[in-house]
């Protein structure tokens, strides 16, 4: 694996857990509004999942906004790579074109 593809790594486990790290805030949050009674509770068995479902109802935008910086570094470099993949295949299949004119040219001057 390359510096560049580390560092791609880097900054996408950044952004990842930036994210894991504000839901967890959330979570403990919604948990303790629940509890104490200032949040209404799920019903029936449903109280995990409200709690959760909660939180990631605001973490969402929460991270949307806060994370923007981290975000568009990290569209940034998968745009790079997405980029240079594309170069690395054009060039592959121009060469592959040459090589193959080449050669179809050698094998038309050669009687049958």
């Amino acid at each position: 694996m390359g510096t560049f593809e580390r560092e791609e790594w880097i900054e996408m486990l950044r952004y990842t857990l930036m994210r894991l790290g504000i839901f967890a805030g959330c979570l403990v949050v919604v948990w303790g509004l629940v509890y104490s009674g200032i949040a209404p509770r799920g019903l029936g068995d449903s109280n995990g999942m409200w709690i959760v479902l909660l939180a990631l109802v605001l973490s969402a935008p929460i991270s949307f906004v806060v994370l923007r910086k981290e975000r568009d570094r990290a569209s940034a470099k998968i745009v790079e790579r997405v980029d240079r993949t594309k170069a690395n295949l054009e060039r592959n299949r121009s060469q592959e074109d040459t090589a193959d004119d080449a050669a179809r040219g050698g094998a038309q001057g050669q009687p049958s």
